[in-house]
């Protein structure tokens, strides 16, 4: 069984005497060991779904299991037992303003029962791991929004979690911070063999970490598989979104009309040769790149274009099939995107 069980979770809220379903009958199965990313759009529902995880929200119908343990059954006592095993960290840190560093990360474990020196002395080896040991005199406003949440990592480390949660932790930082913190949360889970679910809304952050995604959209489970896989090849309108960027503020696909637009994928297998000019040269037909991207995928490079075909279906069919037989990922996109 894998260590986190989502199946058939549906909540639902009740606003204004109407009822609201923010989750729809999500399954969901997350492995040992996994860095596993829930992505979708603002509203979607997947802080829902994270706070499902450890019971914060309780679910309206289905069932949560962490390794096999049904937590509807608890009660109040085991469930706090068994929360104590899932960490947790937000994009607004939640530290307490008013302690210093090493007092944030010994608080929990004071509460849990330990004595103040032991947790301090576990508080001390945490700073060490986030590389923050000459700041634990310092108070959150004294630390920038990076070093706050190295605190926060920290601080849900300090009990020993088999499970971590991230909900939406980079979205505050800048994209340097961002990477910095990425490379930590990979280090922690290589290191300790933590399970960790990241909760966000920008696919980068799913690229760059990530081994397998689940994408939310109103609700609902709308495509789920291996991180590369559903990079190359998106199915739902969803991850085509969250991959294409529509949102960005300047869009070259926007701004270029073409009769029939493609995206490829330059994958491990694919030839070196330079593949668009080798297909106007063999096709004798204009092809526009209306936008080309690097992006860190899994820890590798892989390169993408959007290209604008000519007119004619039978000329834009056989492009298609040529970029296929050199190996590169070949997927729809939309006219209007």
């Amino acid at each position: 069984m894998s260590e986190i069980e989502i199946r058939e979770l549906t909540k639902k809220f009740k606003v204004n005497e109407h009822s609201v379903t923010a989750l729809d009958h999500i399954n969901l199965s997350i492995e040992k060991g996994d860095i596993f990313g829930i992505i979708g759009m603002s509203g979607a529902g997947k802080s829902t779904l994270v706070r499902s995880i450890n019971y914060l929200e309780e679910p309206t119908e289905g069932q949560v299991l962490i390794d096999g343990v049904d937590l509807a059954g608890l009660n109040e006592r085991q469930l706090r037992k068994k929360r104590s095993e899932i960490g947790m960290i937000f994009q607004g840190f939640n530290l307490l303003e008013q302690k210093n560093v090493i007092d944030n990360i010994s608080f929990p474990l004071e509460i849990a029962g330990k004595k103040k020196k032991d947790a301090r002395e576990r508080a001390r080896e945490l700073l060490k791991t986030v590389n923050m040991e000459e700041k634990e005199k310092a108070y959150p406003s004294q630390l920038s929004g990076g070093q706050k949440q190295r605190v926060a990592i920290a601080r849900a480390l300090a009990t020993n979690p088999k499970i971590l949660l991230c909900d939406e932790a980079t979205s505050a930082l800048d994209p340097q911070t961002t990477e910095s913190i990425l490379q930590l949360l990979k280090e922690i889970n290589e290191k300790y063999g933590i399970t960790i679910v990241i909760i966000t809304h920008q696919m980068s952050v799913v690229t760059r970490i990530c081994k397998k995604v689940a994408i939310i959209e109103n609700g609902l489970l709308v495509e789920e598989g291996d991180v590369d896989k559903v990079f190359e090849d998106p199915r739902s309108d969803a991850a085509k979104e969250l991959i294409l960027e529509k949102k960005m503020e300047y869009n070259p696909v926007r701004d270029l009309r073409a009769d029939r637009k493609i995206r490829i994928v330059f994958l491990d297998n694919s030839s070196y040769e330079p593949v668009v000019a080798n297909l106007i040269l063999n096709f004798g037909k204009a092809v526009n790149i209306l936008r080309a991207d690097t992006k860190n995928v899994g820890g590798k490079a892989r390169g993408e274009m959007i290209l604008g075909l000519p007119e004619g279906g039978e000329i834009q069919e056989k492009m298609i099939e040529w970029l296929k037989e050199r190996g590169l990922s070949v997927s729809e996109v939309d006219a209007d995107d």
